[in-house]
């Protein structure tokens, strides 16, 4: 089975159907079927071996999605917000290509792809393509997705998911057609986010329509929903704070969000205040906290919306404590709590995560990560409640996870030692409400030297982006290290705890 049967069947079952709105313009879904169809007519010819987007979210989402499964092709969706240097890396690992890129920077990647062609010159040509029919790939073991993401060395891995994973996660998760015809979600994450991805996906096999929200703002959110009579939405912690942030401090009234019916939110820690406020400003809205991993084709567990008011009615702490939970496994998953030898943990006792099913890759293009057992080691650390409640307690490995967007430490602290001034450095994460976790840095200065905050924030800024600059800077005479010469990480984050 392949995904590009979801779009086959709801343009199937209704094609006339809206499917997305983005910008003002309106897709129905027997429009985004032909157009898929035309774009994988034009990825086979080219000759291409993965077919990339380097792009907001924009209709070209679906259609390159579904059009490179059409034609068996893998998917890979571009961070754009990597400097140049990383995104060059990684469309050396690409290639060849077929590129689908926004026009503005159009240009600056023409000779990054086999083919490049402008998103906008994408969507005339397949929107307008004449009606046809198109033969399928139906490999289930085909790559459908490569998604890059950065693990604890800091170059970024490209995980692998292929179509009976993503599959076997819709099928799993959602029911055909169960949206009604009046139904709208909004989505707000990033196209190289699996979430991005699997809202698209979800949403398409539901037949409900997608309202697209390519710059995320609070006021164009609340802007959105209210215009686009948006029922469903989905958000990263970083978000919902802002939405909870702006609705407090104007004071407006949400009333007019009416339709508002469901908030699902994940892809980070969400801050306890921030979810109990969002509670109270929307007292009608199913809340649901989704937590799942790219190798994973998404979502694992769910607190659903009933988990939520029962937690916040209820007086027994341990019930009560649930809100600060990811609630519990979908039915075609397993969960275990492993030390470091491997061996399950009772509950309530810290360990790592690691997840079986169905729905698992945990494969990479470099390697697999599986067990021989089927097990997937996700690198965070958790525990589980006596009734199967899945808490998170930060990263088992390094990655500062700011936003819902990974972060190496060691792109920044690589960065810094190429400055002579600099002797040593430690980028660790440290707790924030807006953004879950944040950058905290702690660093050495050459005797002699000089180095201010100012110059250290404007150099990542600079070189990196503005994600990866620390929100505090530590001025230490020296890290502290074991005596094999391995950093304490754990003993620098407790310096900013």
């Amino acid at each position: 089975m392949n995904i590009s049967l979801f779009l086959s069947m709801t343009a199937e079952a209704c094609p006339d159907r809206q499917a997305l709105t983005c910008d003002g313009k309106t897709y129905t879904y027997g429009q985004l079927f032909n157009a898929a169809k035309a774009a994988a007519v034009t990825f086979r010819e080219s000759g291409c071996e993965y077919v990339a987007l380097l792009d907001t979210s924009s209709p070209a989402i679906p259609i390159t999605l579904f059009g490179a499964a059409l034609a068996g092709i893998p998917y890979v969706p571009l961070n754009y917000r990597l400097a140049r240097e990383q995104l060059d890396e990684l469309f050396a690992r690409i290639d060849p290509a077929y590129l689908v890129v926004d026009g503005e920077i159009a240009d600056q990647w023409s000779k990054s792809a086999r083919s490049c062609v402008t998103r906008q010159q994408f969507l005339s040509d397949t929107l307008s393509a004449s009606e046809m029919a198109f033969e399928a790939s139906e490999d289930p073991s085909a790559i459908a997705v490569q998604l890059f993401t950065s693990g604890t060395t800091g170059a970024p891995k490209a995980a692998i998911l292929r179509n009976e994973h993503l599959v076997s996660y819709i099928l799993g998760s959602i029911e055909f057609m169960s949206a009604d015809e009046d139904d709208a979600t909004l989505v707000s994450v990033p196209p190289y986010h699996i979430a991005g991805i699997s809202a698209i996906m979800s949403s398409i096999y539901a037949c409900r329509r997608i309202v697209q929200l390519p710059n995320f703002s609070p006021e164009e959110w609340i802007s959105l929903c209210t215009g686009e009579a948006v029922t469903n939405v989905f958000v990263v912690p970083t978000m919902l704070t802002r939405i909870v942030q702006y609705i407090d401090e104007s004071g407006m009234d949400v009333s007019h969000l009416g339709r508002l019916d469901a908030i699902a939110y994940g892809g980070g820690k969400m801050p306890l205040p921030v979810i109990e406020s969002a509670l109270a400003d929307f007292p009608e809205v199913a809340f649901t906290n989704a937590y799942g991993l790219t190798e994973t084709s998404s979502t694992i567990t769910v607190l659903s919306p009933e988990d939520h008011r029962t937690a916040m009615a209820s007086n027994d702490p341990g019930v009560r404590a649930r809100l600060g939970s990811v609630g519990r496994p979908l039915p075609a998953v397993e969960i275990e709590i492993r030390d470091e030898d491997g061996q399950p943990l009772k509950p309530n006792v810290p360990g790592e995560i690691f997840v079986r099913g169905p729905q698992v890759s945990g494969e990479y293009r470099e390697r697999s990560a599986i067990l021989a057992d089927g097990w997937f080691p996700t690198r965070d650390a958790g525990h589980l409640d006596e009734e199967g409640y899945l808490f998170l307690s930060g990263r088992a490995d390094d990655v500062i996870v700011r936003g819902g967007e990974n972060i190496s430490p060691a792109e920044i602290e690589d960065l810094l030692m190429a400055n002579p001034a600099v002797v040593d450095c430690a980028a660790v994460a440290m707790p924030s409400e807006e953004w879950g976790e944040a950058v905290a840095l702690a660093i050495q200065i050459r005797d002699g030297a000089e180095l201010d905050e100012d110059q250290i924030r404007l150099t990542i800024r600079e070189k990196l982006r503005s994600s990866r600059v620390p929100e505090v800077i530590r001025f230490v005479d020296e890290l502290p290290y074991n005596e094999t010469g391995k950093l304490l990480r754990r003993v620098v984050k407790e310096w900013f705890s």
